[in-house]
């Protein structure tokens, strides 16, 4: 069964996934197909889709299920490794790690940049725990808030800020000799209400 999500650190990863052909294969690939029945239903050259596999299955983008016999030939058959991927910001290196530069909690770029940190941190202690063969402990809660007024949005920010801050003095213990770090972050965004065509071009933080 494929995984929910597998997230790209390898820049080699990141560069075999971000081409239009092969994010197409890998829409059509989530049931199990040989090269040959992709290039039908795309309407591609099966050389072509052949090469894509291997660039993809090469970096454990698409993985192998089975030979099909097929007349008097032999078909691979791969599916996606995964139903979502998401790269990682370790696949631009230096230029992808977040910085300590901006710090305003108001800040759009300290918001991504602390998200930055949690996809990458939350990976790797995902792999660590995989060969551990233990469990990862995390928690994620989300929810949506429509404020009657923006000085209602600006007294739940204030009130929430006291919270958290006052639930961090009350459960942290320096001094616990078995005790392990736990990070926590609150966010809050405009809600996404209306579809719009995607910008391809890079969103600048200031």
């Amino acid at each position: 069964m494929a995984a929910a999500l597998q997230v790209l650190q390898a820049h080699s990863a990141a560069a075999a996934l971000l081409k239009p052909d092969r994010i197409r294969l890998l829409q059509h690939l989530g049931e199990p197909d040989s090269a040959a029945g992709l290039a039908r239903r795309l309407e591609l050259p099966r050389q072509t889709v052949n090469y894509h596999l291997h660039e993809l299955e090469r970096e454990g983008l698409v993985e192998f299920v089975e030979n099909r016999q097929k007349r008097n030939c032999t078909e691979r058959v791969l599916r996606a490794a995964a139903r979502a991927y998401v790269i990682s910001p370790e696949a631009l290196g230096t230029l992808g790690l977040p910085t300590e530069t901006a710090r305003d909690r108001f800040s759009a770029s300290y918001l991504i940049s602390a998200a930055v940190r949690a996809i990458r941190d939350v990976t790797v202690l995902r792999q660590r725990a995989d060969r551990a063969n233990q469990k990862l402990a995390t928690l994620s809660v989300e929810t949506e808030i429509r404020f009657a007024s923006a000085e209602a949005r600006q007294s739940f920010t204030e009130e929430a800020v006291r919270l958290l801050a006052g639930l961090a003095t009350k459960y942290h213990d320096e001094q616990a000799p078995s005790g392990r770090r736990f990070r926590f972050f609150f966010a809050g965004f405009p809600a996404i209400t209306k579809s719009e065509p995607v910008d391809p071009s890079s969103v600048r933080m200031e």
